[in-house]
């Protein structure tokens, strides 16, 4: 029997479909802050932000790094327009640790010519990666 309180989820990189399929939930990060969507959610459009982004599935719960784009949220449809969007067995745990590693440096040392907002952009990419594989 199928389950009523599912909904349609796709999200699309500029280069794959990342993920298409029915979903009872999704959380992702948003500028106002994180977002949990059901079926029925009310229409709107987000901005999304780096962060973790969760897929509940009937079989389970899945999450991958999600780092930026635009979300389209409608009663029984989200589409997610992402600048990149990555599984765990798709990170380099060593690429995403020295990363942090580097935002951090910057965020610590910043000088007048540092970019705080790209700097710190930077340091949530990397820990969204590094939380996903843990």
């Amino acid at each position: 029997m199928a389950d009523n309180n599912l909904f349609s989820l796709k999200i699309i990189t500029p280069d794959r479909v990342f993920y298409e399929g029915s979903v009872s939930m999704v959380e992702f990060n948003t500028t106002e802050g994180e977002i949990g969507i059901y079926k029925k959610h009310v229409p709107t459009t987000v901005i999304v932000s780096p962060g973790i982004l969760t897929i509940t599935e009937e079989e389970g719960v899945r999450e991958a790094a999600l780092h930026a784009g635009f979300a389209e949220i409608l009663q029984d449809e989200v589409v997610i327009l992402a600048e990149i969007v990555e599984w765990p067995e798709e990170i380099d745990i060593s690429r995403a640790q020295a990363a942090k590693e580097r935002a951090e440096e910057r965020l610590r040392t910043k000088t007048p010519e540092t970019d705080i907002l790209r700097a710190e952009t930077a340091l949530q990419r990397a820990l969204a990666r590094i939380h996903v594989i843990k």
